[in-house]
């Protein structure tokens, strides 16, 4: 069925050509913006840092949008050419809805060894495509149901080396879509190895995959921290935790206002104090604290909606009342006239009187 759907749906291909690959910084490889069907894409191959050994491309949104309020509908295909052997490229295709929360979507292709040995990297040249379906109409269906924004996702699964390929693609959240910051030096630290990830208690395990993701692309958040104490390592990547955590959990309808209070509390002790660059997620950070004056007029929204459904209804039922009343008016007219025709009127002030003959 899937092949049946990509070969009926209107694609529109970008190719991107990776040439003198090993001299590229791959910690942060990302093709040039292109344009298809009016929006605005990059692809993004994962960082290959010293721990990672698979071999991954995302499609990134690369439009100026809020962090909230818009969405894109895409049927997309993610494909790694074997230039040697055509049959053994390997394509991804999914539909998935692009959003604030997830402006990237992408998966694990495979191992690092196989690619720099099978083929897909030739006289140091890789090539990527990107064929790309943005519509409302796309076809109705979801190739992956089972993806997600896990931190696991993001090297997880194994590939198959065939051109009829489909496994999963993962999206990569809203802190990782504004990819930018220092370039990091391939043997620069990773987050576990500069504060102690064991010693975090249960509900802050949860903040690990997400301080990971957003280190890999913002490097400058481990440099900055390397001439500190262990202590205020610890602090500062909890209370980072703590933010990102907020942001991704948090659903818009349940904000109160003490938790608009307590992220501003996060926030402004953060940014005073830990020495982060957190510009790439002030933007989140400001929208989600602007959220009580939406919500006030939200709210104010609906009061006057409300009143204007129920103000809808009286006047449906008051002229249906009027429309009844006109029936019987009508009516007690013509009744009026039929009495009228066939009734002789007398002077009421007049004597009855007699006849004398």
């Amino acid at each position: 069925m899937v092949n049946d759907l990509t070969r009926s749906v209107d694609f529109e291909k970008f190719s991107w050509k990776i040439e003198d690959f090993s001299k590229q910084n791959v910690m942060k490889l990302r093709s040039k913006p292109f344009k298809i069907r009016g929006c605005t894409w990059r692809i993004l191959v994962h960082p290959l840092r010293r721990d990672v050994d698979h071999f991954s491309v995302y499609l990134m949104v690369a439009d100026s949008l809020p962090p909230y309020g818009w969405d894109r509908n895409t049927f997309f295909k993610l494909v790694l050419i074997n230039q040697l052997d055509d049959n053994k490229s390997i394509e991804k295709v999914t539909k998935q809805k692009f959003n604030g929360g997830h402006r990237s979507w992408g998966s694990f292709f495979l191992d690092l060894s196989d690619f720099y040995n099978q083929g897909y990297l030739v006289r140091n040249t890789c090539i990527i495509e990107a064929h790309i379906c943005v519509s409302d109409l796309a076809p109705n269906i979801q190739v992956h149901p089972n993806c997600s924004p896990s931190h696991e996702s993001l090297a997880g699964g194994q590939a198959t080396k065939s051109s009829s390929e489909r496994d999963s693609i993962s999206p990569r959240t809203s802190g990782s879509s504004a990819a930018e910051g220092e370039i990091q030096d391939a043997n620069s630290l990773t987050l576990r190895e500069l504060i102690d990830l064991e010693s975090l208690g249960a509900e802050e395990e949860a903040f690990i995959p997400l301080l990971e993701e957003v280190c890999i692309w913002h490097p400058n958040l481990i440099q900055c921290q390397k001439e500190r104490t262990r202590r205020f390592r610890q602090w500062a990547f909890t209370s980072l935790g703590q933010v990102l955590h907020f942001l991704k959990t948090k659903r818009v309808k349940d904000m109160s206002e003490e938790d608009i209070k307590h992220l501003y509390d996060l926030w402004k002790e953060l940014v005073r104090s830990s020495g982060f660059d957190l510009a790439w997620l002030e933007p989140y950070v400001q929208s989600a604290l602007g959220l009580k004056d939406y919500m006030e007029r939200a709210k104010q929204l609906k009061k006057v909606k409300d009143t204007v459904v129920a103000l809808e209804i009286k006047m449906k039922r008051l002229r249906g009342e009027l429309a009844a009343s006109e029936r019987e008016f009508e009516i007690a007219r013509r009744r009026l006239s039929e009495v009228r025709r066939s009734f002789n009127e007398m002077d009421m002030n007049s004597a009855i009187g007699y006849a004398m003959f």
